[in-house]
């Protein structure tokens, strides 16, 4: 493939990325002004489930192919990336921490804990059962029957332009910003999987080693949605659309995506020693967000700082370890 295509792609779909993160942002949050719903909470459900797409396509077509351990490598690395630089670098960018002092956001940490540590148990054992699939499941649907059983835990008085006083006009907004939500989104993760395979074909051509492709771009291409979603909500300085955005894009993979997976094809994990490393750093980082975020009821820089350091430390490892 020529080099010219390949740039072209990476860098439309860098351009789409860009105005379509706009348009999701800006959707999200007019979305919740209409419903009188909590930021956080539509953010956790439209990026938790949009955002996973791609893990989700993965992980129904590796257990098509009867290699359902591919999806569990892409959403522990997935996790690291979200808990690590798709936290820290907001905060490093803006210069701002991120506020939790949200009752329900202390609450959601231990279940976005629950969430990582609960499937690396279940594959103590060597193995990723249909039973486990469903545990998994279960636990996802908890949360979700948690955050709604109480109805001042994801609604809030909203209508500060007036909004509904005029009911008609107010629905054709609210659709169209629905709209704008869905494509935008539609769009970011079309656009990441541009970034991944013309990313793939310039290492390809520029003889870069395969462990590396992995790392820095199919990780950092599957991340693209929720990074810069986490990014432009932390530049309007909506601290509860950023959490939302993580903590969906955490625990939706780790057990819907995972549990769906496993339905379909249980999983092997010969040799779960390979994960060993992913394995640690995922459990330490996201104990370590646990901590932050209800120390001072914010994440600070000096903690990105430590979270970024966090994932350098994982590449280094990944690295010396697949020499």
């Amino acid at each position: 493939m020529s080099f010219i295509i390949l740039i072209a792609v990476f860098i439309v779909s860098c351009l789409i990325i860009y105005f379509a993160g706009e348009w999701v942002v800006d959707g999200v949050m007019n979305v919740a002004r209409y419903l009188g719903w909590r930021e956080f909470v539509l953010s956790f459900l439209v990026m938790g489930l949009f955002g996973s797409l791609p893990n989700l396509f993965v992980g129904i077509s590796s257990a098509l192919q009867g290699i359902p351990e591919l999806s569990l490598g892409e959403v522990i690395s997935g996790n690291i990336i979200d808990l690590t630089l798709v936290l820290a670098l907001p905060i490093l960018l803006t210069g701002r921490a991120i506020v939790t002092d949200s009752r329900t956001i202390n609450t959601t940490l231990f279940f976005t804990l629950g969430a990582t540590v609960l499937p690396l148990m279940l594959c103590l054992d060597n193995f990723l059962s249909r039973a486990d699939g469903v545990i998994l499941i279960f636990f996802y649907f908890t949360y979700i029957f948690w955050l709604f059983a109480k109805k001042e835990r994801f609604t809030r008085p909203y209508d500060e332009e007036g909004l509904h006083n005029d009911l008609g006009k107010a629905f054709i907004i609210f659709l169209e910003n629905l709209g704008k939500t869905i494509l935008g989104i539609f769009l970011i993760v079309i656009a990441a999987q541009g970034i991944v395979w013309s990313a793939e074909g310039l290492a390809e051509g520029l003889s870069m080693p395969v462990i590396l492709v992995g790392i820095f771009i199919v990780g950092f291409g599957n991340a693209a949605p929720e990074l810069y979603f986490t990014i432009k909500s932390s530049q309007k300085q909506n601290n509860y659309m950023v959490l939302g955005n993580i903590m969906g894009c955490v625990i939706v993979p780790a057990t819907l995506v995972l549990g769906i997976v496993s339905l379909i094809h249980p999983i092997p994990i010969s040799g779960f020693s390979n994960f060993a490393i992913a394995r640690a750093i995922l459990l330490i980082a996201c104990i370590m967000f646990l901590i932050f975020g209800r120390t001072d009821k914010k994440i600070t820089k000096g903690e990105a700082l430590f979270l970024v350091s966090l994932y350098v430390i994982f590449i280094i490892m990944e690295i010396i370890v697949s020499l």
